[in-house]
């Protein structure tokens, strides 16, 4: 599996992909992969920081204070 993209392998499937989609194409295909890539970090971006977002105060568990005391 290592042998798979060697430089011949990569030159020849420049070679199709330009045969395929042709000169013009090419800025066009590249500049909507990179929008695509773009907009799923910003999506994996905002998951993140939902999940990395303290918990509010509704949700957290605070001790009742006859348990917090120590009784001697």
């Amino acid at each position: 599996m290592g042998e798979l993209f060697t430089p011949m392998h990569l030159i020849v499937l420049a070679v199709v992909v330009l045969v395929l989609f042709g000169g013009k194409k090419l800025p066009e295909l590249g500049k909507g992969l990179g929008e695509g890539l773009r907009g799923f970090k910003d999506g994996m971006k905002g998951v993140t920081d939902d999940v990395n977002k303290p918990a509010d105060a509704a949700h957290s568990v605070t001790p009742k204070p006859e348990d917090s005391v120590k009784h001697v």
